[in-house]
């Protein structure tokens, strides 16, 4: 009697285990699917199919219900091919998590794209860069011009002067190099995105959402900073600010800018939580902040 107690309880501790895993699963692949042009396909496609489930039940339609058992296997794998991008950007998220992320720049480096993004920002260039990291980028490096060289202040602040060449599109800057200018990044599709947001932002996400790349774009009209990376945007940086939020990114832990007064960045406010349908993490909301491209 007792050993049969004990096997319904651990049964019943299994169950709950499994629905607690499927609660999960469904809860974060909601939010992923969420705002892609995939969620539209993938909410047609289970209204049909538990509509014609739900028919055939009530009314005993036997071919029916054949017919959507045998097609449940074909089903699966429509299902993996329809939404290869979003299921191939899913698992490149997760490899680039920190946790298994093998990548980690110089504070060398990290000093020079602060000072040289704050520059950028005070003389309101507009510029988009893009930081490499595990994942090769080097697909849309072929699509601007092959710079290949040791990364400077002097040389990023001319590549995005307004009259240059290559001021539109994107820096690739990969092991404290600057791989490439110019260069064309895609554009994220979400449709939950800030009708605000231009299209060198939305070139900055799209960049993190198809590798693990971060991504730092500077707003040519009101000379803001934001940061991309993991398929989120973070606004509203100070260049002090962003200094302590890029060397904590890249290192991959606590950062402190030796030439950055201490007194200066403590008197900085601290960035407000993220919260669940805020589509701009640490951002406060403004109204009347308008992003140009």
């Amino acid at each position: 009697m007792t050993q049969q107690i004990i096997q319904l309880w651990l049964g019943k501790w299994r169950s709950l285990i499994e629905v607690i895993l499927l609660s999960v699963g469904i809860y974060y692949g909601y939010l992923y699917f969420r705002g892609t042009r995939g969620a539209k396909v993938l909410t047609g496609l289970a209204i049909v199919f538990l509509t014609l489930t739900l028919i055939s039940q009530l009314l005993n339609l036997v071919v029916i219900g054949w017919i959507i058992r045998s097609f449940s296997v074909f089903l699966a794998v429509a299902l993996v091919v329809i939404f290869q991008p979003e299921l191939r950007r899913g698992l490149a998220e997760l490899g680039g998590h920190p946790i298994f992320s093998l990548t980690s720049e110089k504070r060398e480096t990290v000093h020079d794209i602060a000072e040289a993004v704050s520059q950028l920002a005070n003389k309101q260039f507009g510029a988009l860069i893009a930081i490499e990291r595990d994942t090769s980028i080097r697909v849309y490096e072929e699509t601007g011009v092959i710079i290949d060289s040791v990364f400077s202040v002097e040389l990023l602040l001319t590549l995005f002067q307004p009259k240059a060449a290559l001021h539109d599109g994107g820096v690739i800057v990969r092991n404290g190099r600057i791989a490439a200018a110019a260069c064309i990044f895609p554009v994220s599709q979400r449709e939950t995105l800030d009708r605000s947001l231009g299209l060198r932002h939305r070139a900055g996400l799209g960049i993190t959402e198809e590798s693990d790349a971060i991504a730092v774009v500077v707003s040519e009209e009101t000379g803001g900073i934001s940061i991309c990376h993991r398929r989120r945007i973070e606004r509203g940086f100070t260049p002090e600010t962003f200094r302590k939020r890029i060397g904590e990114i890249l290192l991959q832990g606590p950062y402190e800018d030796e030439e950055t007064d201490p007194e200066q960045l403590a008197r900085e406010v601290d960035l407000p939580a993220a919260r669940d349908n805020a589509l701009v993490p640490h951002q406060k909301e403004r109204s009347n902040d308008t992003l140009a491209v």
